[in-house]
């Protein structure tokens, strides 16, 4: 026998399946219908589905989201809702009290009232509270970060959401929750596949009505009007109810409409027409925080996983000019070998060489090209930044108020530059006076411009603009050979500036490239480097020189040490492997053979290309010669890439490449009467003696004109009255 039920509505019961026994109580009264946006309109007896839903409850915490280069990781309130997600910017310690356990929100990570007040006061203002994003998890997808235990992705059609909790649990616990809402779709289909009961197929027991108007004293026929007039009530009661669920079908219909036309205009690669990447924040709703916000594809081990395109292309990085829109570079894959050569290359005697050229400064020495590289000192320089994701990693560790592992990542880049010169025997080429190389690299945030500003002695002047950061410096490479070695001894001061006003400057070690007649060639760095920074922190880094019995070479050690002289921390690796820190200074006793122990890992160099070549280029420096399509009408006739006996070298043709090289020493005379009849660098400058070359500015923009009319052709012919007057 079938339990009866009491409508919510009224006395009338509706009989219902729920019960198998009369003996026990009947379950508990269906809620008053409300509109809710939470549950679809199922039938009025509400179902098992309902109970699952409201079990699986809400979810809120605060995440960090990448906003821009310029604010960097911003916090959010973020609220996880019946499969939407949304963010808003802030949430009020007043509001925290609102959540209790009745409204079934389930709170993820720190978010005491405390921290609260924290987040709101650093906003400098009191904002009214409200959302300005939203995900509808429906058509969307996620991700955990490969490099970054704390960080997850959210893809949709229009945007990547970039978000890093405080610990691992807490990306655990949001990923799970996500999981889970995504499996509730199946039971909240938009189609609607809901069932309405006609008024005439329900059941309607009126045996309580009666008895209680029987004992009224009313007769039969006033009960029979009560009946047809609740009967009528009803059904007006389920056709609006009816009217509303229609109208809510038709409007998850028209959204899950806008959301597939997303994700057809994003898989066509409408949206990438639109200024690269520059989208709405939210796919549905319009964002007061995100409209001027650029997404960032930062991280190199990060495989592509978006919906649409997008590109580093942010206005503002740190306090340098304007980046073009129209690099040429940021629709460009990148090439993964050199060309094939076109020859068959020929040996050279060295001994004709080394008994005329003992004790003299390479630099001056015209060597063939069988002893050179396909790349430029140059180009070389820019080489320096290929782990420039350590200098990122410095500036939001430094935002975030950790001055010590910013100044780590400092050391571990300072590093990092000498790892590519590992079984690399070649010299780059000398480049001519007033030579120039850029390179703009969307995909890793970095803009890259060299020049060289001094002949003799040789000086080589560089700026590099990332996010959040500026590094420049000269070089003046002083070299000697002996014979039997090759000696580099670099001099000049290395500085990078973070947007927050922190400096570190620091010079390089001494270079030695050995066994130039006989045995194995092998390079080894060697010396003291000083990191000095301009608040908390400075870095003293020491390379060992490699002996003749040293098992393990190419060793580095130092320590970073505060204001007072205290050791913070302490740094042990190898320049061609692998860096690690311990804090403190307990690592005395480790071994390098064994860093795991207890310390913890800042840099590793990545893995060699699959197309070795004899010049053992790595990955990165195969792109830098690189003549993309349609760059070469942008670039200025003293570009690097221009260079004729380089590009030969590297296309294999090397009786070309030689006698370019000849033809281009020859006119390489004319450089010291040049500067010496008041020749000015084009965009460094120096302002005393002792001071570093300075970027001025304008490269930039001039490339976005293409305005080259005062930069020479410095490849190009030359004439012999010329060179006679150069004499």
């Amino acid at each position: 026998m079938r339990v009866k039920e009491l409508h919510p509505l009224c006395c009338i019961t509706l009989e219902s399946p729920h019960a198998l026994d009369d003996n026990k109580p009947p379950p508990e009264p269906v809620t008053n219908l409300t509109r809710s946006r939470s549950l679809p309109a199922t039938s009025l007896t509400g179902g098992s589905n309902r109970r699952s839903l409201a079990s699986a409850g809400s979810v809120a915490g605060i995440l960090y989201k990448w906003t821009n280069f310029s604010k960097g990781w911003r916090s959010r309130y973020f609220l996880l809702r019946d499969g939407i997600l949304s963010y808003s910017k802030i949430r009020r310690p007043e509001n925290l009290n609102l959540l209790s356990s009745s409204d079934d929100v389930r709170l993820i990570g720190n978010i005491s009232a405390d921290r609260l007040s924290r987040m709101d006061s650093c906003s400098g203002r009191r904002k009214q509270e409200k959302s300005v994003g939203i995900v509808h998890l429906k058509v969307s997808s996620f991700r955990e970060s490969k490099s970054d235990d704390r960080k997850f992705y959210i893809f949709t059609a229009t945007k990547t959401l970039h978000l890093r909790t405080d610990s691992i649990s807490d990306r655990a616990a949001w990923l799970q929750a996500l999981a889970s809402a995504k499996c509730i779709f199946p039971l909240r289909s938009l189609n609607g596949d809901f069932s309405f009961t006609s008024p005439k197929d329900l059941s309607i027991s009126t045996e309580r009505l009666k008895k209680r108007l029987q004992e009224a004293g009313m007769n039969e026929n006033l009960v029979k009007d009560c009946e047809q007039i609740m009967l009528s009530e009803f059904s007006e009661m389920h056709g609006q109810i009816k009217l509303l669920h229609e109208e809510r079908t038709n409007l998850f219909d028209a959204l899950r409409q806008l959301e597939e036309a997303n994700l057809e205009a994003g898989a066509s690669g409408i949206h990438s027409s639109l200024g690269r990447g520059k989208y709405s924040e939210c796919s549905t709703t319009a964002s007061s925080d995100d409209k001027q916000e650029f997404e960032d594809v930062s991280e190199e081990d990060e495989p592509s996983f978006h919906d649409t395109k997008e590109y580093f292309n942010e206005p503002n990085v740190g306090s340098g000019s304007n980046l073009s829109n129209n690099s040429g570079y940021a629709d460009i894959k990148r090439r993964t070998k050199l060309p094939d050569p076109a020859e068959k290359e020929k040996a050279v005697s060295l001994w004709s060489m080394i008994k005329d050229n003992v004790g003299k400064d390479l630099t001056r020495v015209c060597l063939p090209v069988y002893f050179n590289e396909p790349i430029s000192s140059l180009q070389k320089c820019f080489e320096d930044l290929e782990y420039s994701y350590l200098l990122d990693r410095a500036y939001e560790h430094g935002k975030s108020g950790n001055g010590l592992l910013r100044a780590l990542n400092v050391a571990a880049f300072a590093v990092s530059g000498y790892a590519s010169t590992e079984g690399r025997h070649c010299k780059p080429f000398n480049p001519l006076l007033g030579e120039t190389y850029e390179a703009d690299f969307p995909e890793k945030g970095i803009r890259f411009f060299s020049e060289k500003v001094s002949h003799h002695p040789t000086v080589i002047a560089n700026h590099c603009e990332g996010k959040g950061w500026k590094f420049w410096g000269d070089t003046n490479l002083r070299s000697k050979f002996w014979g039997r070695s090759i000696q580099v001894e670099p001099v000049g001061v290395l500085t990078l500036e973070f947007d927050d006003g922190e400096v570190f400057q620091w010079s390089k070690v001494t270079s030695t490239i050995y066994n130039i007649i006989l045995g194995k060639l092998y390079c080894d760095h060697h010396g003291v480097m000083q990191i000095r920074g301009n608040r908390q922190h400075s870095c003293t880094l020491k390379f060992k020189e490699q002996s003749i019995l040293e098992r393990n070479p190419h060793q580095v050690n130092g320590f970073v040490e505060d204001v007072a002289g205290q050791k913070a921390a302490t740094v042990f690796g190898k320049w061609d492997d692998s860096l690690y820190y311990v804090a403190g200074d307990g690592v005395s006793k480790t071994k390098v053979s064994d860093p795991a122990s207890n310390a913890s890992l800042l840099w590793r160099r990545t893995k060699p290309p699959l197309n070795v070549t004899r010049y053992n280029l790595t990955s990165f420096a195969i792109t830098l010669n690189e003549l993309t399509p349609g760059l070469k009408e942008m670039l200025p006739p003293t570009d690097s890439r221009l260079r004729p006996d380089q590009r030969h070298l590297e296309n294999g043709e090397y009786e070309k490449a030689n006698l370019e090289k000849q033809r281009l020493e020859r006119r390489q005379r004319m450089s010291r009467q040049l500067q010496e009849s008041g020749w000015r660098p084009r965009w460094f400058d120096k302002q005393g003696e002792n001071e570093t070359f300075k970027y001025t500015g304008g490269y930039w923009e001039a490339r976005g004109h293409r305005k080259w009319d005062d930069c020479p052709n410095i490849f190009g012919e030359f004439t012999e009255e010329q060179l006679a007057d150069s004499a």
